[in-house]
């Protein structure tokens, strides 16, 4: 004999059947139940996708929350990256170019003062023996200024061992992201030389001083005999001989007992010569001092820029998903709430019908 019993519930259906000496239980959730469920997940996964953003900062983290804005982010980082390490190279290029310069403007004031003592070796009672030594002095003063503008190993006004005067000093100033999106870098420069073939002259000498081997100081100007030519001075007078090679022709300015007022005015022809291209040299120094301060101002604002950038698209509003945070968290707990009193209710049922054989 089989018997059916319905029995209706406000929150759950419940269907008992009873076969001879077997029995069945059922106990099917209703959709209120499964709803709750649902919207507890949901919570739960927004929630967490909330705590992300704030713990990193950012509201797209990888590729799956925003392919696009990944991808741009991504490539203006290694471009942030860049211009990073071409402010490090510009800081070095200053402290360089600024020695340089210091060594010129240094140079400068030395060789005036040599030409001082050479318009004074033109009056008849001076003693020139002792002007000469005063003169030694000052130009062992100049080769040492030369020598000492290194930094890092770079010096910018000293040509020595095998250098090439027609490469010119460079050094990284900005990168280059084309419309293609190639990268390049772009770079600031000091000529060393104006030409690298034919008779020295006067524009060639773009250093101090050109004590390379394999050369006879044409491409400095306290060793280059161009002046001497440009003025037609009755020897090849510079003012240091070359230390590394030929010095064939170069005749060094110096005083004796038996100097002439006619040698003295042609020294100090060449003299005043090397000054002005002293201060041609000083003065592109100068401008390309001047280029690599307002590159790294440049550089700076440039990386703020593309950090901003960046930040407006993957950055995450902190205020805003803190707020967030805090009506998740609530909902979090009412739907915790809420689903705790479907399972009391449904506990309750089940007990109803554990004894039921």
């Amino acid at each position: 004999m089989t018997a059916f019993r319905k029995v209706h519930f406000v929150q759950f259906c419940v269907r008992v059947s009873l076969r001879r000496s077997t029995s069945s239980v059922s106990v099917n959730l209703t959709p209120s139940v499964k709803v709750a469920l649902e919207v507890l997940r949901d919570t739960q996964a927004k929630l967490t996708t909330t705590q992300r953003q704030i713990a990193t900062g950012y509201r797209v983290g990888t590729a799956k929350d925003n392919a696009t804005y990944w991808q741009i982010a991504t490539r203006t980082r290694s471009d942030i990256g860049a211009v990073s390490a071409v402010q490090d190279a510009l800081g070095l290029a200053q402290a360089t170019v600024n020695v340089a310069s210091t060594s010129v403007s240094t140079a400068v004031d030395i060789v005036t003062q040599i030409k001082a003592k050479l318009v004074t070796a033109e009056e008849g009672s001076v003693d020139k023996t002792k002007l000469n030594d005063e003169i030694t002095q000052l130009k062992q003063q100049l080769r040492s200024v030369g020598q000492s503008a290194n930094f890092n190993g770079d010096n910018w006004v000293v040509l020595s061992g095998n250098a090439d005067p027609s490469l010119p000093k460079q050094i990284p100033a900005s990168i280059i992201r084309s419309a293609d999106g190639t990268f390049s870098i772009g770079r600031l420069s000091y000529d060393g030389s104006a030409s690298s073939t034919g008779s020295f002259s006067t524009s060639d000498a773009r250093y101090l001083i050109d004590d390379r081997t394999s050369g006879s100081g044409g491409y400095g100007v306290l060793t280059s005999t161009a002046f001497a030519a440009q003025v037609g001075a009755g020897q090849n007078y510079v003012m240091l001989t070359n230390q590394g090679g030929s010095t064939t022709g170069q005749v060094e300015i110096a005083l004796d007992s038996t100097t002439t007022n006619g040698q003295i005015d042609d020294m100090l022809s060449v003299v005043n010569a090397m000054l002005g291209q002293m201060t041609n040299v000083g003065s592109a120094f100068g401008s390309l001092e001047a280029r690599v301060n307002m590159q790294d101002t440049f550089a700076k604002n440039m990386s703020d820029t593309l950090t901003s950038g960046v930040g407006k698209l993957v950055d995450a509003n902190m205020e805003q998903e803190s707020t967030k945070l805090a009506a998740l968290q609530t909902q979090q707990q009412l739907g915790v709430q809420s689903l705790s009193i479907a399972n009391a209710s449904f506990t309750v049922i089940a007990q109803l019908f554990q004894n039921i054989h």
